[in-house]
């Protein structure tokens, strides 16, 4: 071939290797994609990019276009090992003329053939990045007597300069990629503490959104709605904005609309002054001047009365209101936090809510999950609530057993973290042992079937219970020994084994328990 033609044909493939190589940022791609160009356009092929690892001392075959995953994991070379291992110890360059002469060719990926051999040369040169060695390219190409392999060599070193180029790029671009992985984790487990508010017991993705949510809102005036089933901690999450907020060391104001009769909850709201009606004996003021440059806290709102839903209306509009048997206007600077468990939508509907304070209300909406859609939050809490009434009444219960906190899991708690919290503190009251057993839990949680209808357990059923209590808790004390247990409980162990068959307890699983 004349030598312009080669050098052109040999500028055309460097370009379309150079595509090639820029075309992605996966290494193994874009070295597949190049040999297979080289393999193509020019009579050197099979070609093989081994990488070293300097963790672990090895020169690992990266990409081999054809080769079998098998082949490439038997292509391993330490440093000196072979022609591939000598070229990356020395940085040098390593022709071997015909491979089936060389006894330091040894061919670990049996990608050639015995008896091809012999018509087969290997060129292999190093890929440098600087003065280091990171890697090596090897070739194959049809055995010519007296051939002169300097053009090829010259063609290769070129070449193994572009690959270094790319795993250098490539190594760089997954470096940073990883760093900027790194410190995202990092800084959702920051947000996740900053969004986690204290007073709030929770590790649920759920909640983790309205603590999200809280931090958002909390500097700003906006009026807030809290939606959610009674129990779910609205007046915690009120608690939580106030104390999140600029607010923070003015006064928190919580009134419970429901709670109070109509004439009454007006007066605790907007205050009267003396002789406004019967028993007024002197001026008071209410919760909205109470609650001064804070926060007041209206639970229930959808409980209000017409005639009350147009004085709070005027409040939210105008930011002034007037005392009961009052005339003269008061201003108030006070952010208002509402809440209910009822559909006020329903309600704006029915005509028994105003739809113009439903409007002014909902300005920030931020809704509780039920304790049932986020149960990973069941024992966190079950064990906050067990620490806090053991100090309130100096106990010392260290755990819930195992049959108990299947009962905490499985229930549907249709009164939310309040009713956990009711079953825990009973629980710790009536507890004599050093674990909240399944007998201490309510009644209520002790059904067939803990999400349907809460009809009461048998005496038969509760007793089972109790007795599968026992034997578990003695065959965790006795590392699934039968006979330990029984002298636990002071019975036999024919009796054990027969409740523990009849009760389908498998004591091997406790044989690795702590006693």
């Amino acid at each position: 071939m004349p030598e312009n033609n080669r050098e052109l044909i040999d500028l055309a493939t460097l370009y379309e290797i150079t595509r090639a190589l820029a075309s992605s940022d996966d290494l193994r791609k874009c070295l597949e994609e190049s040999l297979t160009v080289l393999a193509e356009r020019t009579s050197l092929g099979n070609g093989a990019v081994t990488i070293a690892n300097p963790l672990t001392g090895q020169i690992e075959t990266e990409v081999a276009p054809g080769m079998t995953a098998e082949a490439r994991k038997r292509g391993i070379y330490k440093f000196g090992e072979g022609i591939t291992g000598r070229v990356v110890a020395s940085g040098a360059p390593i022709v071997v003329p015909q491979i089936s002469q060389e006894p330091l060719f040894l061919n670990k990926t049996r990608a050639r053939a015995e008896k091809n051999q012999k018509t087969l040369s290997f060129l292999c040169v190093p890929i440098k990045h600087g003065a280091a060695t990171i890697g090596a390219l090897s070739v194959d190409r049809s055995y010519q007597k007296g051939i002169d392999f300097e053009k090829d060599l010259q063609f290769l070193t070129v070449l193994s300069g572009l690959i270094a180029q790319t795993v250098v790029r490539i190594q760089a671009v997954n470096q940073e990629r990883e760093r900027l992985e790194q410190e995202n984790t990092q800084l959702r487990r920051e947000l996740s503490e900053k969004y986690r508010v204290a007073s709030i017991v929770s590790n649920s993705n759920r909640m983790q959104e309205v603590f999200e949510m809280i931090h958002r809102v909390a500097d700003s005036n906006a009026t807030i709605l809290l939606r959610g089933e009674s129990g779910t901690g609205k007046t915690m999450v009120a608690k939580a904005i106030h104390h999140n907020s600029k607010r923070a060391k003015a006064p928190f104001i919580a009134v419970n609309c429901s709670a109070l009769p109509e004439t009454l909850l007006e007066s605790e709201l907007f205050g009267h002054e003396k002789g406004a009606f019967t028993g007024a004996q002197g001026a008071k003021k209410g919760r909205f001047e109470l609650a001064e440059s804070g926060t007041l806290f209206l639970d229930e709102i959808g409980d209000l009365s017409q005639a009350v839903q147009i004085k709070l209306l005027n409040v939210v509009q105008d930011r002034e209101f007037q005392r009961l048997g009052g005339i003269a206007p008061i201003k108030c600077n006070v952010r208002l936090i509402t809440a209910t468990n009822k559909d006020l939508e329903k309600a704006v509907e029915d005509g028994s809510f105003r739809e113009d304070l439903y409007y002014r209300l909902n300005v920030f909406p931020i809704y509780l999950p039920p304790l049932r859609e986020r149960r990973t939050d069941i024992m966190l809490l079950a064990d906050f609530f067990l620490q806090k009434y053991n100090t309130e009444n100096g106990k010392q219960i260290r755990r819930i057993s195992t049959p108990a906190i299947d009962m905490l899991a499985q229930y549907h708690w249709p009164g939310n973290v309040r009713e956990l919290q009711n079953c825990i503190e009973r629980a710790v009251l009536i507890c004599d042992e050093d674990s909240i057993k399944s007998y201490h839990l309510p009644p209520s949680l002790q059904t067939s079937d803990s999400g349907g209808e809460r009809n009461p357990l048998s005496f038969a059923a509760a007793v089972e219970n109790f007795e599968r209590e026992l034997i578990i808790d003695s065959l965790k004390k006795s590392r699934g020994n039968q006979t330990k247990a029984a002298q636990l409980l002071d019975t036999s162990l024919r009796i054990i084994n027969y409740k523990i068959a009849n009760l389908n307890i498998n004591p091997r699983q406790f044989k690795i328990a702590k006693p």
